[in-house]
This record gives structure tokens, C-alpha cells and sequence, in this order.
């Protein structure tokens, strides 16, 4: 034991979760700590690791603002659960369905009668002072009652070991899906210890969820659509949201993906609106409508509030529901609970005293040295304040604020946080961090089921006091000990799905998510065209044997505007391929690429999400890094090796549903528009009489090998331009691009009943019917070379100006969904 504790320090004034005041290890540890023992200091520093690597692999994250290691920090979990036992957890979870049930009774006061404002139990100050009280949902009843369908609470223990409540969390509590997370990786990490400890499993809990949103969605005989309604991936918790949709079968949608038409909610989809019966939000309340809560924002939906007031939609939770988590009302709770239930609350609140009443200012004001003063409403922007740090000048203004304003403060207790062990892994031993534990429950038929177990948060540093994600902490499992080998509990199908109903496309497919399908599939390819051609010269450059060569491929990198005209070549390079202000540059085009990718994040699969994430981490690199030519060349190989990874991934692991056709429309619009561009300024150069200019372009059209192994010889104008243009087997050829893009188009035209586009076609013949025999007579003699040349150049001009408005009129038709009439007023 020692091995493991000689850097454990059992301080007093805490609760130890693993171990008891003497230094013993507390019962429901022991299998843990004895198995812990038996490991030594590399195996579970690689344990760590291994699961350390797990979870940015599955590209878990948490997104901290202004983060220097980045907008998408990976999540951090720890390789220890925190282990409660099955008694303790009966309490628990007993007053976490009873806080629930009463919070649901305060909220259906509020907005209902306001007898508990009336008769003096809650101040109306409290509640109407809020930002989070909406009257415009006063007198709203959502079906059979229930507003609060979601509920956690945030939980710290006294040293004596009870567990009180700190918080309440009733908007959109968030970390559930984080929760489900941390069990699927960590019960890898341990597989036998956590079926030996008979831990209880989780899939219970999300299978009520799914039957609760279900059940009280509206609608009479319609199978019900639910939404998780997101505010887009710079949300913190945007992982979760994404990874919740999916393991719930929810469409993820953002504002913008829902109208509402006659005071219904439909989704946007690529094949028409599609009505939604329930969404479950994680956006904020005052955000949700625009035209009746708040005017600035651009993540609701216009109108939602109206049709949740008609019955045609259910909103988890009510909106308004934030009203609950003021911490001013903890003190409030007691009292109501027992006016309402005649019940005394199991989970007691911490300490907590609203100034809004002279009594209790004026004993706040006097044990200021013992309190921390929290804002009573969200529209301050403060954070706590711990009465002890203060100076005698801090404290004297911060007496004349809060008598200045007594009701927009509250003051409580400063919480002992619990002490729990971490690995720390540098010096291969055991650490005691500060926790606190969140908890959730969910709306049943029969009252309120508290999820077993919950998302333990830690803290950053030894000494620290208190516990945030949004500061560094770190997070454990949570395993709740059953008394019995748990029964297996799976996901259930929500109804029996028959031959009948059988779909071979996906009929929820929001617009937006197609738009940014065909945007990334558009970006694959525009990021793997600039690496090849900035690779090319990049390896001239260091090679510095054929400087007309390199002056070629110079000169048509600064034709397609993929290089800066000014400056030193060495200078331009650099701004090319990392350039902050040059918009153009692959970093730009690779940051666009990510941009893109998060918005389908949903669409893709886990392995093609790890190419994504590597191909972001050298990214990252290349932001970073001081610039060597040399390394950044090796860095250009890699990058196209992971975008030809990405290009598999797009051909061999995604249904062939509208998004995937999408996606490769993106990326066939854009690799035809790259190769028309590219050759007819080829065709422009001098370097078309250069064997060395002509070995770059098959190299810059990924076609050398097939190139040497047809033709067993130097490169030559005629075969290069018939393997780069005229070749309908090769998919680097224009008329392979071409003949592709026009199919699709037409696909797309008969599946949507719409007219044909046939710009395409014309050229196709063009293509088809160049003679390259006429380049071999000019060649002889017998015609000009130029004039020829000149007329293959007019043709793939042509060619990448057609593609543009090709790509325009599909963004406008099913993106935008303008029709063909409008479209000539929208071009005018």
C-alpha cells in the first residue's frame, strides 16, 4: 500500500472517497485498490494512456473558449471510477427523483397560479427578476404536465461524508452523454473488475428518455419525430450533443434546419419538410424564439414558441425552465417541499441565503469571511467571490454593492469538497483531487429515473477548491455498486419496424448538413490539388536542378491563385502553405475542410472521423511549427496520403444516400474545375515543350504511373494530353470528371422531379470529338501548334466556367431551394 500512497497525503477537514479516517481502505474500494496493488507503475500509466489516446481517437472533446490548446480540447478522463456502493446510492438517487418532482411542482406554480409567490414561499423578486422567467409562457401547460423532462443536480459531500446539493440544473443540463461515454471507455480499460463489481449499466436511463420524448411528443397516429436541437459546434459541450443524437437516433439540427409553418415545426430536408413532434434542446431558453424572447439571436427557431403554446410541439425542457437554476432559490426548497409533499428534502442544499431579505444582508454582511457571494441572476457577470481572499478595500466594496443591490446577490457556505484518488502518471502513484458529482433523472410514467451512476468531475491542481470544466478539470466514471449481477439492459426499437416500413434513404436529412457535405467534399479535393502542386514545387525548389521546370509550375500556381506574386520564392511558399492572411492559402483551405467536416460530424463514420482528426493534428503542426522547407515537405506527403485516405473513406465506407452524392458532386465539381484550370494554363505555358514540365503535370494529375507503365517512355505531349483529358477510364481526365458530373446532375433532376441542367453536355461532345491528330499534324509542320493549343485552352475554359454555374444552380435548387424561375431573378 504504501507504493501507491507515500505521496497520498489524508489531510483532515475532507471526506476521503477510498479511504477511512485511519488510512484503511474503505470496503467498496478494495477490489479496485487490490488490483491496483497487483499493477505496477508502467502498466497502468500505459492503461492511462491507452485510454488517454481512446478518447481523442473518438474524437471526444470539450470546447473551452479562448483554450490554448485549442477550440476542440480533447475530454479528459481519468483512469479511476469513483466507486459508491449500492446503500449509499438508494439515498442518492431516492432524493434526486424527489428534487426533481418538486422542481417540476415549482415550475408548474410559476407559470401557472403563483400560489407559492402568493402565500409568501418563494419571493417574487427571485422569480420575475430572472432572465430565465419568460412571460410569454405564462400559463403554457406542456402535455400531462411535465416541463421539467431532464433534470440533474450538481453534488458535493461534508467532511462527514453526507452528499448536499450545490446546484440545480434545469435548462438544458448538460453531461449525461459525456456520463455514457466515460462507461463505454473506462469499462474497457477494466473489463473484469467491472463485471466482478456487478457495476449497474446505464442503457436503462437512455431507453426512458427515449420513451418519455416519445410519449408525450403530440401527434395523434404519427410515428414521432423528435430533434436535439443544437446551437452548432462552438458550444462547449458540442461532442455531446452530436454523440447523444446519434446513440438516441435523434436528428441533430440546428436553428436554421427548422421552420414553422402554421404553428407547426418541420424540418428542412433535401427532399421537403418533414414534421417535427418533440425537440430536445440544448440551446439556452431566451435564444429559442426570436419573435418573442430574444430579437438578437440567430440560433432559434421564429415561431417556436407559438406552436408549442398551440400543442403541436413538445419542447424538453419548457422553456423558461432556467428560471430554477438561480441559486437564490436553494434556500427557498425546504419549506415548499414540505408545503407541497409534507415531505423533508432527502438531499439537502448547501447553506444558502438570499440577500433580498434585511435579516438575512445583514448576517451575510457579518460572516462575510466564511460565505461566497454568487450572482442571484445571470445577467451578472461575476464569479464567485470567497469572502476570506479579500482585502479590507475589496471587502468594504463589496459590502456597498450588495447593499446597494441586496437581491441580486446570495450567499453560501463554501463547500469541503471530497477528496478522491487520481493516477498521476509522471510519478507513477496516486493523488487526491477535489470532485464533485453531477446526477440525472428523467421524466417516466411513474415518476422520475436517476440515471445509476453520473459524470464525476475533477479537479485541475491539488490545492484547488473548486471544480470546472471550463477551466481544465478533468473527469471520472462514476460506477454504482449493485447488490446483484446486473440484468442486461439494451436499446430498445421504439417500435416494431416491418417490411413495409423499410427506408433505404435517410428521410431526415437536413438541407444544411447536404450543403456542407458537398462543401467538404469540394474541400477534400481543392486542399489535395494546392498540396500536390505546392509539393511539386516545393520539391523543385530544394532540389534546384531544373529551374525552368520550376519556373513552369511557378508560374501556374500564381495562374490558379494558389501562390502570392510578391516576395522571394522562399517567402511566397511559406505565405502559400501557412499564410494567416493569405486567403488562399492551404492552412485556409484546411481549416475550411474542418469547418465543413464538424457540421457533418453526424454523416460520419468513427474511422473516417480518425483520419479527419490526424489530418487536423498535422494541421495543427503546420500553424505551430517554426517552418523548415524540408519538413514541411515531408508534411506535404503525409497530407496527401491522409486526403487519399479520406477520398476511401468517402468511396467505401458511406451509404450511397443524397449526401454521399452530395459529397461526390462536391468533389468531382471541384477536381473538373482544378483540372480544366490547371491544363489550360499549362497549355499557356512554354513548359508544354519540356519533358520535365510535362513529367510535374502527370505528377500533378496523379497519373505518372499509369503514364510509365502504358507507355514505358519519357513523357510526351500527345499521350500526357489524351491521359489527362481524353481518357474516360482515368478518374484524373476531364472527360472522366465531366461525363460524371453530368450523370450525377441528371440522377439528381430525376429524383427531385426537376428539369434537367444540361449545360454539361455540349461540352462533353467538345471534348469528345478533339482530334488529337490535329496536334500531331501542327507538331509536323502542317498546321500551327499555338492555334491548336489556344482552341484545347478556349475549350477547358469554357469547361470550369460551365462547372461554376453548375455548382451555383445546385446550391441554389436544393440548398437554398430556389426554383429555376427565381433562380433568373436571383442572377439578375
Amino acid at each position: 500500500m504504501s507504493d501507491l500512497l507515500d505521496r497520498y497525503p489524508l489531510s483532515g477537514g475532507s471526506y476521503h472517497e477510498m479511504l477511512e479516517a485511519d488510512g484503511g481502505v474503505r470496503p467498496h474500494w478494495r477490489r479496485l485498490f487490490e488490483q491496483l496493488q497487483r499493477s505496477a507503475p508502467g502498466q497502468l500509466s500505459q492503461r492511462q494512456a491507452s485510454l488517454t489516446r481512446q478518447i481523442q481517437e473518438n474524437g471526444v472533446t470539450y470546447n473551452v473558449y479562448a483554450d490554448p490548446k485549442g477550440a476542440d480540447r480533447p475530454w479528459e478522463l481519468d483512469l479511476l471510477p469513483h466507486i459508491i456502493p449500492a446503500h449509499e446510492w438508494r439515498q442518492v438517487a431516492a432524493g434526486i427523483a424527489q428534487r426533481a418532482r418538486l422542481l417540476n411542482a415549482v415550475l408548474a406554480d410559476i407559470y401557472g397560479p403563483q400560489t407559492l409567490i402568493a402565500q409568501g414561499l418563494l419571493p417574487a423578486e427571485l422569480i420575475f427578476g430572472h432572465n430565465n422567467y419568460l412571460w410569454p409562457c405564462q400559463g403554457m401547460r406542456p402535455p400531462q404536465g411535465t416541463f421539467l423532462h431532464l433534470y440533474a443536480a450538481d453534488l458535493a459531500r461534508t467532511p462527514d461524508g453526507r452528499w448536499w446539493v450545490t446546484a440545480d440544473r434545469t435548462q438544458a443540463p448538460s453531461g449525461a452523454g459525456y456520463a455514457l461515454e466515460n462507461r463505454m471507455s473506462l469499462s474497457r480499460a477494466f473489463p473484469e473488475l467491472y463485471r466482478d463489481l456487478k457495476v449497474e449499466h446505464m442503457a436503462g436511463f437512455f431507453r426512458t428518455v427515449q420513451d418519455t420524448m416519445s410519449r408525450l411528443a403530440p401527434g395523434a397516429q404519427e410515428t414521432p419525430l423528435v430533434v436535439l436541437l443544437t446551437p452548432g459546434r462552438f458550444n462547449e459541450s458540442y461532442f455531446e450533443h452530436l454523440y447523444l443524437a446519434r446513440q438516441l437516433g435523434y436528428p441533430l439540427v440546428e436553428g436554421s434546419d427548422l421552420t414553422v409553418r402554421e404553428a407547426t415545426v418541420y424540418l428542412k430536408t433535401l427532399s421537403g419538410l418533414r414534421r417535427v413532434h418533440a425537440i430536445m434542446r440544448r440551446l439556452d431558453d431566451d435564444f429559442c424564439d426570436p419573435l418573442e424572447l430574444r430579437t438578437d439571436s440567430a440560433l432559434g427557431v421564429p415561431g417556436l414558441l407559438d406552436a408549442v403554446r398551440q400543442g403541436n410541439v413538445m419542447v424538453a425542457n419548457a422553456l423558461g425552465s432556467g428560471v430554477l437554476e438561480s441559486p437564490g432559490l436553494l434556500g427557498f426548497l425546504p419549506r415548499i417541499c414540505e408545503h407541497l409533499y409534507d415531505e423533508t428534502l432527502i438531499l439537502p442544499s448547501i447553506a444558502t441565503w438570499w440577500c433580498g431579505e434585511p435579516p438575512v444582508l445583514a448576517q451575510a454582511l457579518e460572516r462575510l469571511d466564511e460565505l461566497v457571494i454568487k450572482p442571484a441572476f445571470p445577467s451578472q457577470n461575476f464569479g464567485p467571490v470567497f469572502g476570506r481572499d479579500l482585502n479590507t478595500i475589496q471587502r468594504q466594496a463589496l459590502t456597498e454593492r450588495i447593499q446597494a443591490r441586496p437581491y441580486a446577490y446570495v450567499a453560501q457556505e463554501m463547500a469541503q469538497l471530497s477528496q478522491a484518488p487520481v493516477w498521476h502518471c509522471q510519478g507513477g502513484h496516486l493523488q487526491p483531487r477535489a470532485i464533485g458529482m453531477r446526477v440525472f433523472a428523467v421524466a417516466a410514467a411513474d415518476g422520475y429515473r436517476v440515471l445509476p451512476g453520473g459524470l464525476t468531475r475533477v479537479a485541475t491542481d491539488a490545492d484547488a477548491e473548486v471544480v470546472s470544466m471550463q477551466h481544465g478539470g478533468a473527469s471520472k466514471d462514476t460506477w454504482v455498486l449493485g447488490e446483484h449481477a446486473p440484468v442486461g439492459e439494451q436499446w430498445r426499437a421504439q417500435r416494431t419496424i416491418g417490411a413495409h416500413d423499410l427506408v433505404r434513404m435517410d428521410p431526415y436529412l437536413p438541407s444544411r448538413v447536404v450543403e456542407n457535405l458537398f462543401w467538404f467534399g469540394r474541400y477534400c479535393e481543392r486542399c489535395d490539388g494546392s498540396a500536390r502542386l505546392l509539393r511539386i514545387i516545393l520539391g523543385r525548389y530544394l532540389d534546384g536542378d531544373d529551374p525552368h521546370a520550376l519556373q513552369a509550375a511557378v508560374d501556374l500556381a500564381e495562374n490558379l491563385n494558389l501562390l502570392p506574386e510578391e516576395g522571394d520564392l522562399r517567402e511566397r511558399l511559406l505565405m502559400a502553405l501557412r499564410g494567416e492572411d493569405w486567403a488562399f492559402s492551404l492552412r485556409a483551405n484546411l481549416q475550411r475542410l474542418q469547418w465543413a467536416a464538424f457540421q457533418v460530424r453526424s454523416k460520419l463514420s468513427r474511422e473516417n472521423w480518425q483520419a479527419l482528426g490526424e489530418l487536423q493534428r498535422e494541421s495543427l503542426a503546420l500553424e505551430t511549427q517554426v517552418p523548415d522547407l524540408g519538413e514541411l515537405l515531408d508534411f506535404l506527403n503525409r497530407l496527401v496520403m491522409n486526403l487519399a485516405a479520406l477520398s476511401g473513406f468517402a468511396l467505401d465506407d458511406m451509404t450511397r444516400d443524397e449526401g454521399w452524392r452530395f459529397l461526390m458532386i462536391g468533389r468531382r465539381i471541384e477536381r473538373l474545375q482544378f483540372l480544366s484550370n490547371g491544363l489550360s494554363a499549362f497549355l499557356a505555358s512554354d513548359a508544354v515543350d519540356d519533358q520535365a514540365g510535362l513529367d510535374w503535370l502527370l505528377e500533378l494529375g496523379n497519373s505518372s504511373i499509369t503514364y510509365r507503365s502504358r507507355y514505358l517512355a519519357v513523357p510526351q505531349l500527345i499521350p500526357v494530353l489524351d491521359l489527362l483529358l481524353l481518357d474516360a477510364q482515368n478518374p484524373h481526365a476531364v472527360l472522366f470528371q465531366l461525363k460524371l458530373v453530368a450523370r450525377a446532375v441528371r440522377r439528381l433532376s430525376d429524383e427531385f422531379d426537376m428539369p434537367v441542367d444540361r449545360a454539361l453536355e455540349p461540352l462533353i461532345e467538345r471534348v469528345a470529338r478533339f482530334d488529337l491528330g490535329t496536334l500531331e499534324n501542327a507538331l509536323f509542320g502542317e498546321a500551327s501548334v499555338r492555334a491548336v493549343l489556344d482552341g484545347l485552352r478556349s475549350l477547358l475554359q469554357d469547361i470550369a466556367s460551365v462547372s461554376v454555374q453548375v455548382s451555383d444552380r445546385l446550391a441554389l435548387r436544393h440548398f437554398v431551394h430556389v426554383d429555376d424561375v427565381s433562380q433568373q431573378t436571383v442572377s439578375v
